[in-house]
């Protein structure tokens, strides 16, 4: 009996000696057998600059994000940026210019209570009003589950025009927080924004609280130059790629290592490696001992 959709195993022509022409028009006259060959189709595109990379990469980040769900590219609740009710303007304001986000999950006794999310615009009419009710400010939180998939997670913040959730578990508790944008960064890679390098910048970017934003993509060597460290690049090359090899997995934004006498924190990365680092200098054990018991939680030696 002849069969509807010829497979390609069967064709007279070796697979490997098939034009692009020939293997795109078979895929047009049936479906796919297998995402492999889909995109090994694509891949060949691409090598014969019929598809450049942007594309490609776009095109295979789709692929990743029906793969990935909620749990995979969440901010983990230790590195959540949240705000307790219980504190007054004065107190968490200048805790929401230097994280400098556009939206803050807003928690009352516990983290594992989220109230609702609060917009860091709405804190304009701190300055602007007599009286003013943070809890009446607040917009309704999205609680999703840890297996929530990215590309029903994306869809549904295009129809609710929501922009974050947080992710919660299987017993209620809050596991950490998501937005639109770690999803579509899945696919397009990282979005900058105006706290990013400009073309011009370079790669070691010194900020007015002593710290320094460094490009995961910057040499060892560069880096070494910049601080008068000796870190090693016979396994890897860059700094993003030492951080990920002491972490021993990429990390996710908001994570912290110690390498020496400095603290890496991460800034910006997706789930296949990082882009910007915090970087700052830890003198001694010592002196970190007199510091804040937050980065105690948070640090990996």
């Amino acid at each position: 009996m002849n069969e509807p959709y010829p497979s390609r195993r069967h064709s007279d022509k070796p697979q490997e000696k098939r034009s692009l022409l020939e293997r795109l028009t078979d895929f047009i006259s049936h479906e796919p057998e297998s995402r492999d060959e889909l995109l090994e189709v694509l891949q060949d595109a691409h090598e014969r600059n019929l598809l450049d990379a942007d594309s490609l990469s776009m095109i295979e980040g789709v692929f990743q994000v029906s793969d990935l769900c909620a749990r995979d590219i969440m901010i983990p609740r230790a590195q959540m940026d949240a705000i307790n009710i219980a504190d007054t303007p004065a107190e968490f304001i200048p805790f929401v210019l230097e994280k400098a986000h556009s939206r803050y999950p807003v928690y009352e006794g516990n983290r594992d209570n989220v109230i609702g999310v609060l917009l860091a615009k709405d804190l304009l009419r701190y300055y602007a009003e007599e009286e003013f009710d943070v809890r009446g400010m607040l917009r309704p939180a999205v609680f999703i589950p840890e297996s929530k998939r990215l590309n029903v997670l994306l869809h549904d913040f295009r129809v609710n025009r929501n922009h974050i959730a947080i992710v919660v578990d299987e017993y209620g508790g809050v596991a950490g927080l998501i937005t639109i944008e770690d999803v579509l960064e899945q696919i397009v890679g990282d979005i900058e924004d105006e706290y990013d390098f400009d073309e011009e910048a370079g790669n070691i970017i010194a900020t007015p609280d002593g710290k320094y934003r460094v490009r995961a993509l910057t040499g060892i060597e560069q880096f070494n130059d910049e601080f008068g460290t000796d870190f090693s690049d016979d396994e890897v090359d860059t700094i993003g790629g030492l951080v990920t090899h002491r972490f021993g997995r990429v990390p996710h934004r908001g994570e912290k290592v110690r390498i020496d006498d400095f603290v890496f924190e991460i800034l910006r990365g997706d789930a296949r490696q990082i882009h910007v680092i915090l970087v700052r200098r830890v003198p001694n054990l010592a002196q970190q001992h007199h510091q804040s018991g937050d980065d105690e939680d948070e640090l990996r030696d």
